[in-house]
C-alpha cells in the first residue's frame, strides 16, 4: 500500500496515572483526597504524527504539571466532577488548537478515623477498595460537556435472600436450580447526567447524588428477594433514574462471585441444601452480567448480558 492511500483516522495523546494527594488545612481539622487522573487532548495535532511536527505539541509533562497544579489552586479536588471541568475548562482557553479534552479521574478512598468514638482531625484509613470515578469530554464546539460518575469495586454479600430456576434448559445445561444461596458481585456502576452545559453541571450537588447511588445500591441489593442477578441489576436502575431526573442513563457490572458448598459427605456430615453452611470462594470462572438503562422517553433499554 502506498502512503497515498494510508491517512490518518484519529489522533488522541495525553498523560495517564497522575497520581496525587491534595490536602486541605481547615484549621485543626484537616481533610484530603487521593486521586488517579488521566488527561488526553484532541485538537489539530496531527502534523506531529503524519510529518514529525512538534510545535503543535503539548507535551504530556505539562499536561501532568497542569494537573498537579491546578489540584493546587482548586478547592473542588474532592468533588471530582467539579475538578475534572475545571481541568477541561482550563485546557481548551490555553490551548486554542484542541478541540477536545477527555479527563477520567478515580478517587482513592480515605475515611477519617474514629479516636474514642470522636473523628480524628487528622487521622484517616482506606476501610474498602471501592473508588469514585468520573469521566467527562468537553467540546470547544458549542462549549458541550458529556460528564458521567460512577462507583466501583464495592464489594457487597447476602447469605440468603437469592435463588436461581427456571432458566432455559437443554442437552448442555448442568446447573440445578437453587431456590436459596449466596449472592455477591463487586458492583461497577456508571450515571450518566442529562445535561451537557457548564453552566448546569457546575451546580450539581456531586456528592450527594453519590451518596444517593451508593444506598440504593446497597439497600436493593440487600432487600430483594433476588430472582436472578439480572432482576436486582435492573431494579436498582429504576430506582436511581426515579429518584434523580438529572441522570440519563445508568449501567451496572456485576459479575458473579461463586461460593461452592464443600463436600463433607467423607465425615459423615451433610453440608448440603439446608445444611450447607461451609463453602468455598470460587475465584474463576464466574459469570459476568451487565446493563444499561435510560430513562428518556421514547428511547429502548439497551442489555447485554453474559452468563
Amino acid at each position: 500500500m502506498s502512503d497515498a492511500n494510508v491517512y490518518l483516522k484519529t489522533s488522541r495523546y495525553g498523560k495517564d496515572l497522575v497520581r496525587l494527594l491534595r490536602v486541605y488545612k481547615d484549621g485543626d481539622v484537616q481533610r484530603c483526597t487521593e486521586l488517579t487522573v488521566r488527561l488526553l487532548v484532541e485538537g489539530d495535532i496531527e502534523e506531529s504524527f503524519t510529518k514529525a511536527d512538534n510545535s503543535v505539541v503539548v507535551a504530556t509533562d505539562t499536561c501532568k504539571n497542569t494537573i498537579n497544579v491546578m489540584a493546587k489552586r482548586s478547592q473542588n479536588v474532592d468533588t471530582i466532577e467539579l475538578f475534572a471541568q475545571e481541568l477541561s475548562t482550563h485546557m481548551l482557553k490555553q490551548y486554542k488548537h484542541l478541540s477536545s479534552i477527555h479527563i477520567d479521574i478515580i478517587k482513592h478512598k480515605w475515611t477519617r478515623l474514629l479516636v474514642e468514638g470522636k473523628p480524628h482531625p487528622h487521622s484517616f484509613v482506606r476501610d474498602g477498595e471501592d473508588v469514585q470515578t468520573t469521566s467527562l469530554v468537553h467540546y470547544r464546539e458549542g462549549n458541550r460537556i458529556d460528564l458521567s460518575s460512577g462507583l466501583s469495586k464495592l464489594l457487597v454479600l447476602k447469605t440468603t435472600g437469592s435463588a436461581f430456576h427456571g432458566f432455559y434448559r437443554d442437552e448442555y445445561t448442568t446447573l440445578p436450580e437453587v431456590w436459596d444461596r449466596i449472592f455477591s458481585t463487586a458492583v461497577d456502576c456508571k450515571w450518566t447526567f442529562e445535561s451537557h452545559s457548564p453552566d448546569v453541571l457546575s451546580k450539581i450537588d456531586y456528592s450527594a447524588i453519590h451518596a444517593g447511588v451508593r444506598q440504593i445500591t446497597t439497600d436493593t441489593f440487600a432487600t430483594d428477594d433476588s430472582a436472578s442477578v439480572q432482576a436486582t441489576l435492573y431494579l436498582m436502575e429504576k430506582r436511581i433514574l426515579n429518584k434523580f431526573p438529572i441522570i440519563s442513563e445508568v449501567y451496572y457490572a456485576l459479575p458473579n462471585k461463586h461460593y461452592v458448598g464443600i463436600d463433607l459427605s467423607k465425615f459423615n456430615i451433610d453440608n448440603t441444601g439446608k445444611n450447607m453452611e461451609v463453602y468455598y470462594p470460587q475465584a474463576d470462572p464466574s459469570g459476568k452480567l451487565d446493563d444499561s438503562t435510560s430513562g428518556k422517553e421514547g428511547m429502548s433499554d439497551q442489555h447485554g448480558l453474559m452468563l
